[in-house]
């Protein structure tokens, strides 16, 4: 039997290919090649190990015949067609824990050399300048640092800064109040944080709810002379609106690592007196990539050689055994989180999986991990099945398990229970036929529906008029109902109702039908 063969195609630490050839694969090193040489050579290769300057794109992918698993040697995996990679059956790994402290410490650098603007005063005294009254800094001690996203990387800032005597307030819809006790941090609303900070420092993945979360508006709530670092994911920060801020002085000063457009070879905040800038050096030490590669490296070879499956972006830890019998599981298991995850609004404590049923006869731990992974991926673009129990448990959330051999309704049942500062929310699910996931009963209310790709999920009073009133409004904005579910508790009681749609709805018309009088919340679900 031949051994796996494995290709390099970016500089990495000569630690990766001693652990490939030690763990039994053929390994060959040759980074700086063209798309083109790549795409050449890539249907020779059962392993791809990448970090930032190759680029996987369909046509790389279309071309690698042979290709079973891309291991990215970092966390972001955006030079990676993800979807394009599930579609051909390649797995996609990726570091997400290797660079947490590098990147945690190259912000607390940002803020310090922001505070004492010293790459400014380091240029002008290399000029032979001697401006000490120039470079007027201010004092980190007892100033308050507002921490936007407070999971691993925003944890260990957190840790930091309070070693430099700084007051911490958090903003992070997943911290629950237990964990902020044990990160010694104040958990606060984002609109606090941007009224409270002076320095404000940021940790979220950029996603739609991220994307151009500092703009001018949320500027012009925030102290004047705050200062930003950003060592997260360009495009958070509006760069016109902060480099308006920086100009008027409401921004006193401003330091990034990553930008909109990268690589960022020109940028309208470039030589503004009051930006300090780094290309992106958050996860740039010796200590952060020697563990990455051995990381990936680690990775990509067990699965080679055995089938371990290791914090993949794109399928749960799965022997091969248990694959077929869990694959209509896995699903139910997805779409469960999802919805639950979608229909959440604040911090979870706690999460419990309720496994009634013949479902309890097969490995239950991927479901877990699929279930908690879609949960928390409203908020959390870099989770995945497995790293899913690591970044709830960074979280504080506890995630637990419960059993019975036996189900009153379905051959076999799943119920997820979310449980936050606020309420207990539990979402039900089985298999119709063995294989088509249905929920069947949300927060108490019996109802059967299949989901679909634009829904919307509604509460109610059962009162009469709100199947004609919502299908009015629907209807003359254009909108077709694909499917039209309604459940209730009881006669005149609380009521739920999940409507499927052929396409996503316009926010205006979302508006309207979230202002009829029959409905208490209404939410627009994807799935």
């Amino acid at each position: 039997m031949s051994k796996p063969k494995v290709l390099i195609s970016d500089k990495m630490n000569p630690l990766a290919a001693e652990i490939f050839t030690k763990k039994g694969c053929d390994v060959d090193e040759k980074p700086g090649m063209s798309p083109e040489e790549l795409a050449a050579c890539i249907g020779d290769y059962d392993g791809l190990a990448i970090r930032s300057s190759t680029t996987v794109t369909p046509d790389i992918l279309a071309a690698a015949k042979s290709l079973k698993v891309i291991g990215r040697a970092g966390i972001g995996v955006d030079n990676i067609d993800v979807k394009e990679a599930t579609n051909q059956g390649v797995i996609v790994m990726n570091t997400p824990f290797g660079n947490s402290i590098t990147t945690a410490e190259h912000a607390i650098s940002m803020m310090c050399a922001l505070a004492r603007q010293i790459p400014q005063a380091n240029a002008s005294t290399h000029e032979g300048k001697w401006e000490k009254k120039k470079f007027m800094g201010a004092e980190l001690y007892n100033k308050t640092l507002g921490v936007i996203g407070c999971g691993n990387i925003g944890g260990i800032v957190a840790d930091r800064a309070q070693g430099l005597k700084m007051h911490v307030i958090a903003f992070d819809p997943f911290l629950t109040e237990e964990r902020a006790v044990e990160l010694g941090v104040e958990k606060v609303e984002l609109g606090d944080l941007f009224k409270q900070a002076d320095f404000i420092t940021i940790h979220v993945p950029k996603n739609e709810k991220t994307k151009g979360l500092i703009n001018k508006d949320s500027i012009a709530t925030m102290k004047d002379g705050v200062r930003i670092v950003n060592c997260a994911r360009g495009g958070i920060i509006i760069e016109e609106d902060l480099k308006e801020a920086l100009d008027s002085g409401k921004v006193a000063g401003a330091a990034l690592d990553v930008f909109e457009v990268e690589p960022a070879k020109e940028n309208v905040l470039f030589g503004h007196p009051n930006l300090i800038c780094t290309p992106h050096l958050g996860a740039a030490t010796t200590e952060a990539q020697v563990n990455v590669a051995i990381q990936v490296a680690e990775q990509m070879a067990d699965f080679l050689t055995t089938g371990a499956v290791t914090n993949a972006l794109n399928m749960p830890s799965i022997s091969a055994e248990d694959a077929p019998r869990l694959k209509p599981y896995l699903k139910l298991a997805e779409q469960l989180g999802a919805f639950a995850g979608q229909i959440t609004e604040h911090a979870i404590k706690s999460v419990n999986i309720f496994y009634e049923g013949t479902v309890t006869e097969v490995n239950t731990g991927p479901l877990t991990q699929t279930l908690v992974a879609h949960l928390l991926k409203s908020q959390l673009d870099t989770v995945n099945m497995v790293n899913a129990m690591s970044a709830a448990e960074a979280r504080g959330i506890d995630v637990s398990e419960t059993k019975s051999g036996s189900s009153k309704d379905f051959r076999s049942q799943v119920t997820v229970t979310v449980t936050t500062e606020e309420r207990v929310r539990d979402v039900s699910g089985t298999l119709f036929r063995g294989k088509e996931p249905r929920i069947v009963n949300v927060e108490g209310v019996p109802v059967e529906a299949a989901l679909a790709e634009h829904m919307l999920f509604i509460r109610n009073d059962d009162s009469p008029g709100l199947i004609g009133s919502v299908g009015t409004l629907l209807g003359n904005g254009g909108q077709n109902i694909a499917d039209f579910r309604l459940g209730r508790n009881e006669k005149g009681g609380q009521a739920v109702c999940l409507i499927s749609l052929d396409g996503e709805l316009p926010d205006d018309l979302f508006g309207e039908v979230a202002n009829l009088p029959q409905i208490k919340t209404v939410k627009k679900l994807r799935f």
